[in-house]
């Protein structure tokens, strides 16, 4: 493998990642289609009652009827393993939604496969099944079960099964949910309200006058949920939770009110051309960051002044400005897409933070964004040291817990600013991202498995036996720790600490790569584009040997095929069209250290 035949690679990549550019100048990318957004948008859409929707629904049902697994079951993209969760949800939709019994066929080749599983319809072991698998976070099984239950999959009876949510504590102040003990996390409070109101109206248990009581809060309890639709009507931009939220809020009596005419309508639009639906509109501003990191340096050889002035721009106007309606976020933040249901989180904001560092050219403005930005990772630091992905505090449910790969990005984002705008920004601010990135260090520190690995919390890998994907989490803190290193930071002592971390890092991946060359979730797991890139961006020249055959597996894949390593909320699986392209980008450039 010669240094001209990888440059000549490198520069075919550049060629096809500046063409992905949209017109607005920044990246959108695309997002595997779900079968479980799918399902729940048809069922959603088919319990709102409007006939001009019946080509929709057709279209939708056709699509699940193509996509159904090879094995009988579902998984959450058509290159997915199947799972019970979506394999349920498709049965429920197909059930609901045939004409003369069409879809027959696939509803017998799903009771096969969920026998398989030990689940039958019959067993009465359905409710059981989804809460132990999913445990105390609710936010995803509460929603299933009421879903199966609108299809009608599951018997009226099967309602007493399942725990009620308390809809009417979200009028209680924000701050207080975290001291509630809720078993729904933050950004899903709009299924909290609407599931929970679902199972109150359907199932009267308890004493009279409580459940009376109760009725007298879904007024202001729904008044709440429509302030927090967005303009675009989509909770969170996302398909699945905007879907649950319609048909329980329909099934409750409300289809005409505002928030349902909303959701619907934002289904509506999301509808693909083949007939399915993704679970988010899409991840445009995490994919943009990610591009401008994978150009690096080059972002200036390869894009005109012109075209990183509309670049910067559109970043800087992404950035929050006041607290977020949705789960009151303080401003200063950013989210993973520009439209308006993404909110702030502690991937895109040090994303953003290191896009604008490479793109900085002195300005007031940028240097008061990149400041604010800061603020709010400060804000958002745990006690423990690492970073969350949403709210600090919030601490019992998983997906706001602090994480290995969030806290290496928040880490290098407050330490190159620290180099960058020392100078430009107070001292007080200096002396807070010092103590935080201390913080972090000891985090990342504690939770360093013993073989070197960190675990990262967004992403995962199907093959590997916990679902979990070590190779990704340590190859992305690797690649953010390695940058750490070329920062000129006077606590040269924090810096060699950091290459202690690094190297136990990078002396796993070594030891995961396969055979042929490549990397998957471990070792002996099929390789992936995006893992085999990942590991040679925190391997580069260093690891020469190595590369070179990972780059030599990388140029034998006959397409840039996207694999489902994301993990999105509750444990949905997508795959990201330009994360490969993107991280191939990024693993020749950082092995030619352009």
């Amino acid at each position: 493998m010669t240094e001209k035949k990888i440059t000549d690679k490198y520069n075919e990549l550049i060629l096809q990642l500046t063409a992905e550019m949209n017109e607005g100048g920044y990246w959108t990318g695309r997002l595997s289609t779900s079968a479980l957004s799918t399902a729940v948008a048809i069922v959603a859409l088919k319990t709102g009652g409007d006939p001009d929707d019946k080509p929709k629904i057709k279209a939708g049902f056709n699509w699940l009827c193509r996509h159904i697994n090879t094995d009988g079951g579902y998984g959450d993209t058509t290159d997915a393993v199947s799972n019970v969760s979506t394999t349920l949800l498709c049965y429920a939709a197909i059930h609901f939604c045939q004409t003369h019994h069409n879809g027959l066929p696939c509803l017998k080749e799903m009771e096969q496969w969920l026998a398989k599983k030990g689940i039958s319809f019959r067993s009465g072991n359905i409710t059981s099944s989804i809460l132990k698998y999913y445990g105390r976070d609710y936010t995803f099984s509460i929603p299933i079960l009421s879903m199966l239950t609108i299809c009608k999959v599951l018997p009226p009876v099967s309602l007493k099964k399942i725990p009620r949510l308390p809809f009417e504590l979200t009028l209680l102040p924000a701050s207080w949910y975290r001291f509630l003990n809720l078993r729904v996390v933050s950004y899903a409070l709009p299924a909290l309200i609407a599931v929970g109101v679902f199972l109150h109206k359907k199932h009267r248990k308890g004493l009279p006058v409580i459940w009376s009581l109760r009725n007298r809060f879904i007024k202001p309890v729904l008044e709440n949920l429509n302030s927090l639709v967005p303009e675009s009507g989509g909770f969170l931009e996302a398909i699945p939770l905007t879907g649950f939220v319609a048909m329980c809020l329909v099934e409750s009596g409300y289809t005409r009110h505002s928030t349902v005419e909303k959701g619907l309508k934002f289904l509506r639009i999301q509808q693909r051309e083949d007939g399915g639906w993704p679970i988010d509109t899409d991840l445009s501003t995490w994919v943009t960051t990610l591009a401008v990191k994978a150009l690096g340096p080059q972002l200036g050889e390869v894009l005109n002044v012109n075209q990183i002035k509309r670049l910067k721009n559109h970043l800087l106007q992404l950035q929050y400005k006041k607290v977020h309606p949705f789960n009151q976020a303080g401003a200063g933040g950013w989210g993973w897409t520009n439209y308006s249901g993404s909110v702030p989180d502690a991937d895109d904001t040090p994303g953003a933070i290191l896009a604008l560092l490479e793109m900085y050219s002195g300005c007031k403005d940028e240097a008061l964004a990149i400041e604010k930005g800061c603020r709010w990772l400060l804000d958002l630091q745990n006690r423990d040291g690492g970073f969350p992905t949403f709210c600090r505090g919030w601490g019992k449910l998983p997906f706001d817990k602090s994480c290995a790969d969030l806290t290496g990005h928040a880490l290098l984002a407050l330490l190159k600013t620290s180099e960058k705008l020392n100078g430009h920004i107070s001292p007080e601010l200096i002396t807070d991202i010092d103590r935080s990135i201390h913080m972090a260090m000891g985090y990342l520190t504690m939770n360093q498995l013993t073989d070197g690995s960190w675990i990262p919390l967004w992403f995962g890998n199907q093959h590997t036996g916990n679902k979990t994907n070590p190779v990704y989490g340590t190859a992305k803190v690797c690649i953010y720790l390695n940058d750490c290193l070329c920062v000129n930071y006077p606590d040269k002592e924090f810096i060699e600490y950091l290459r202690k971390l690094t190297d136990r890092g990078r002396n796993y991946l070594l030891l995961q790569q396969n055979g042929d060359g490549s990397w998957g979730g471990m070792k002996d797991i099929a390789g992936t584009i995006e893992e085999t890139s990942l590991a040679v961006s925190a391997l580069g020249k260093d690891y020469a040997e190595a590369c070179l055959n990972a780059i030599d597996w990388l140029m034998r894949q006959e397409s840039l095929k996207a694999a489902p390593i994301g993990l999105y909320f509750a444990l949905l699986w997508y795959d990201e069209q330009l994360y490969p392209l993107i991280y191939y980008t990024e693993a020749l450039r950082r092995f030619l250290k352009y």
